[in-house]
């Protein structure tokens, strides 16, 4: 397709929290145990691992309900769980993100399916998996269909979310589609298997390539064997189109008239997990929003290499595509939500690097501030800061503070080569962010002792330590005014 600038693709991305989406499928918990390994079992030839968190967050359809409220749309959900612990746990995570509808159906005596990943090291160490894939019962799925029937009037686009775990299992696409087809909307499907007539008459497929070679029983070697594959699979069950995920290759757009090559847009890969589930969701948001198919699609396309740059099942957000399409310059790129901060601390870490943290309000930067960022630099390989928002400062140093808006403070915090990352928070103490970034050194000044750093106590809990910066004599923001108002 012809070139897209810039300004429009951004203007499409914007359109996106206008989309009001309906997800039918599998809805799963992914839990994360990370640690740290220092020795072998005694009992067997393997890795002990030294939990230090956990995590867990919706997985398959959820995933995709995850995503698709990172890009602000509106979503309905509908699936099955059991009635578990996992279950509980995923209805309260599903309940918790903003815009969704959710109708999680119980199953009485079903094993919700929750996926456990061990990770040390930002390396997995071993996958657990604990499920029951056989059909959810017929009266439940009955009811399940008569629900997604009455929401998908209430939106744009159903989303089929299928991993073969039983939810829509038996002739419940057919239905569903069929469903959507009166209601005059268009259904996005996320398929698995190798009987795709479950989908017939669906607008848009997403298979990966491995997927559609399945399906069809072709060989598919490279783009013309690809296209091959998927021309025939449109054909076959009367899809309006086929987008086939292709890894490092990118995506391949089928329609009746038309193939488009995407190429992959990450940088480089830290982790694939998800990302089937970030294209299905970005897609259908794009058609939701009233995008045609291929600008939906590339879109889709971009969010993937954002998601593979991540670690973990990871969402690309409107700020994340918004950025990607027109990346700030220079030291603004430094300057990142607390979301994002989290995400970028994970990657570092995953290289092996040392992180260091600092905070305060920075209100004038002077000599002293510099002196302390560059001692803190050089006790880490990556230093973030950790900026108290308008609202804390003047809740600490007065109504007359601060003299300057966090903006212009962070921006002049990212100028500084000694500082990796800028964050701003809200609250009166960085605890709480120094527990979500969990930095290997936490710096303050020497007018403190160790015991009256904020965090502190957090840091022993997983090995880190405080390390105190010596101070330039005079060197404060206060004496700086003073000095300025004669």
């Amino acid at each position: 397709m012809p070139e897209i600038p810039v300004g429009e693709l951004a203007d499409a991305v914007r359109q996106l929290r206008r989309a009001s989406v309906l997800v039918v499928g599998d809805a799963m918990l992914d839990r994360y145990v990370y640690g740290h390994v220092q020795r072998v079992s005694p009992e067997a030839p393997v890795p002990v691992i030294t939990v230090d968190r956990e995590v867990a967050m919706p997985g398959g359809a959820g995933n995709v309900v995850r995503n698709l409220t990172a890009l602000g749309a509106a979503v309905a959900f509908v699936s099955v769980v059991g009635d578990d612990q996992a279950g509980s746990d995923l209805t309260g995570l599903i309940g918790g993100q903003p815009n969704v509808e959710p109708w999680l159906l119980v199953q009485g005596g079903r094993a919700t399916t929750t996926k456990t990943r061990f990770v040390a090291a930002g390396q997995q160490l071993l996958r657990a998996d604990h499920e029951q894939a056989e059909p959810i019962h017929a009266r439940l799925a009955e009811r399940m269909t008569r629900i997604a029937a009455d929401a998908v009037a209430a939106t744009s686009v159903m989303v089929l979310s299928d991993y073969q775990k039983g939810v829509l299992a038996g002739d419940t696409c057919q239905r569903l589609i069929a469903a959507a087809r009166a209601a005059g909307r268009r259904v996005v499907v996320d398929p698995k298997g190798a009987d795709y007539a479950r989908y017939a008459g669906a607008d848009l497929l997403t298979p990966n390539r491995a997927e559609l070679a399945l399906a069809t029983g072709m060989a598919v070697e490279d783009d013309a064997s690809l296209v091959a594959a998927a021309q025939a699979l449109r054909a076959m069950h009367g899809f309006g189109a086929v987008l086939v995920t292709r890894s490092e290759d990118g995506m391949t757009l089928v329609e009746a008239d038309a193939v488009r090559h995407f190429p992959a847009e990450a940088p480089e890969v830290h982790d694939v997990s998800g990302a089937g589930d970030t294209v299905v969701a970005t897609v259908a948001a794009g058609l939701a929003a009233g995008l045609g198919v291929p600008l939906a699609a590339r879109l889709a396309n971009i969010a993937a290499g954002i998601v593979v740059g991540k670690v973990g099942t990871a969402v690309a957000r409107e700020s994340d595509l918004l950025e990607a399409l027109t990346p700030e310059r220079g030291a603004l790129r430094k300057v990142v939500g607390r979301a994002q901060a989290v995400e970028q601390v994970e990657r570092w870490r995953r290289r092996g690097w040392r992180i260091g943290f600092t905070n305060g309000c920075f209100d004038l930067l002077h000599p002293g501030h510099v002196h302390l960022l560059e001692q803190a630099r050089g006790w880490c390989d990556r230093l973030v800061v950790g900026l108290n928002a308008d609202a804390g400062v003047k809740r600490l140093k007065g109504t007359a503070r601060p003299i300057q808006g966090e903006a212009a403070r962070a921006a002049v915090l990212a100028s500084l080569a000694s500082v990796d990352l800028v964050t701003v928070f809200e609250e009166d103490t960085p605890a709480e962010l120094i527990r979500l970034l969990r930095p290997d050194v936490l710096v303050k000044g020497a007018d403190y002792t160790v015991a009256q750093v904020v965090g502190g106590d957090l840091l022993q809990q997983w090995g880190g330590v405080v390390r105190l910066a010596e101070l330039l004599p005079g060197q404060s923001t206060t004496a700086t005014v003073a000095r300025i108002k004669g």
